[in-house]
């Protein structure tokens, strides 16, 4: 997912959930240890339950209930110290920049737009959990036995449901619909450049319609689509929901529950949007060991603990984003609210690394950017 990590209904959170964010100064890069016998000796150096802080690298949505973070803390020793990077472009950016010498032990958060440019950097080493017949099957295709797949989320259109039934107009129901006249200008998208779900977008685009993605596109801008900086910008600026005048924007299956939720007052029995299932782009966030930490063993532990089932169970409310766990219980308000999404379009994290910056070129050459 990334991107700036636009999901400022997640950030709500940890002043909602009383959620503990601890930001860290930089001390500089920790002494490589990249021999096979160095880390194996330092694995053996530490024992659960053995006092020690481990520090994990992440974006700055990162959230989860302090609880756990003290509940791990008293089941295996580790202080987990979090030091957030800006959002997920940035952090995976300077995780390159320091692969093999990192400033912290595990990174959370890199999603499988950015994966292959990491891999191919050599930013983690090996790990695999324990048990990953626990995560759902689908998520760990090109993982390498490298990261770890810890939460997923699906990018859709959101559709304000209320804008239109008082136009008596029925709503789009597909991406093709989206430059039919009949939907001239109603739709406000994010720029691929800077925001994670504008980039999901059109990357769900171009695996719809591969090489004809640009003429996609015009049509869109012909049909007077407007293009924001951020997913705040367009969900709190230009989405009718919020006052604006368009009742099309890209954001998030999980966008509906967020907004019981997080409603003032006496929250609605149902939410005012519903989500535009067909086309929509899945982004998987993963865990990996950094590459050169002297902490691998209790790296390793935290994976384990981001799995375990009482952290996956709090993600859903914390992160609005769904567990990489299988049979994890959704709360309510997910059941209820949250788009299932049956067939999401992916592109392969190569395919995306090799090409997303002549995408992002002429991206900008149809929107006349």
């Amino acid at each position: 997912m990334h991107r700036l990590f636009p999901r400022v209904l997640a950030v709500c959170t940890f002043a909602a959930a009383s959620v503990l964010l601890m930001a860290c100064t930089n001390t500089g890069p920790t002494e490589s240890t990249d021999s096979p016998e160095s880390s194996e000796s330092t694995q053996q150096d530490w024992v659960p339950g053995t006092p020690t802080t481990v520090r994990m690298l992440t974006h700055d949505s990162f959230a989860i209930n302090q609880a756990l973070l003290d509940d791990l803390r008293k089941q295996t020793g580790i202080d987990l110290q979090i030091i957030t990077a800006g959002d997920a472009g940035s952090m995976v950016s300077g995780a390159i920049l320091t692969a093999g010498a990192p400033s912290a032990d595990l990174l959370f958060g890199i999603d499988n737009t950015l994966l292959a440019r990491a891999l191919d950097a050599e930013v983690f080493q090996p790990f695999q959990v324990e048990d990953p017949q626990t995560i759902t099957p689908a998520l760990n295709e090109g993982t390498d036995a490298v990261v770890t797949p810890v939460d997923y989320g699906d990018v859709c259109i959101n559709i304000d449901t209320k804008w239109y039934n008082d136009a008596q107009l029925t709503p789009p129901t597909s991406l093709a619909d989206l430059i039919d006249p009949r939907y001239r200008g109603q739709l406000v998208v994010t720029d691929p450049a800077t925001s994670s779900p504008g980039l999901a977008f059109l990357l769900s685009t171009i695996a719809r319609y591969g090489n004809d993605w640009p003429g996609y596109w015009n049509g869109l801008l012909e049909n007077d689509v407007a293009v924001a900086g951020s997913w705040s910008d367009a969900y709190y600026g230009s989405f009718s929901l919020s006052g604006g005048d368009r009742p099309l924007v890209v954001s998030y299956a999980t966008s509906p529950p967020a907004e019981i939720v997080y409603a003032e007052g006496t929250p609605p029995a149902r939410p005012q949007t519903t989500v535009l299932t067909d086309g929509c782009y899945r982004q998987v966030e993963y865990a990996g060991v950094l590459r050169g930490t002297e902490q691998p063993a209790a790296a390793g532990a935290v994976i384990e603990w981001l799995l375990s089932p009482a952290v996956q169970a709090d993600i859903p409310l914390s992160m609005f984003v769904f567990p990489a766990r299988q049979g994890t219980p959704l709360p309510e308000v997910f059941t209820k609210f949250a788009a299932q999404v049956p067939d999401p379009e992916q592109l392969p994290a190569q395919e995306v690394a090799e090409n997303l910056s002549s995408w992002l070129t002429e991206w900008g050459t149809v929107m006349q950017r």
